[in-house]
């Protein structure tokens, strides 16, 4: 669906809510294209599993427990050399 800039303005919560539900808007400025807004792909539950799989598999890293709670001034155990940070892991996951 193509909209102008103008129609974009007017409409854009019934166009958002047309993205989300998979439609690809394109939009135009004086009959040229120049953006385009597209769904966001929600991962499934299997990529959030194999997600969980990949952080599980680092042997520095410890399932949680509900029953401890962390205590200021504990030390945060480092990653060891060469194994990436959980931080990175997440970001490319996010990615």
């Amino acid at each position: 669906m193509e909209v102008a800039v103008r129609e974009l303005k007017d409409r854009l919560s019934e166009l958002l809510r047309k993205a989300e539900a998979g439609e690809e808007i394109v939009v135009t400025s004086h009959g040229r294209p120049i953006a385009r807004i597209l769904p966001v792909e929600q991962p499934g539950p299997a990529v959030a599993s194999e997600a969980l799989a990949r952080l599980r598999a680092q042997p520095w890293l410890v399932s949680g427990d509900s029953r401890r709670i962390s205590r200021v001034g504990e030390p945060v155990p480092a990653a060891p050399d060469g194994q990436p940070l959980l931080s990175d892991l997440m970001l490319a996951d996010r990615e």
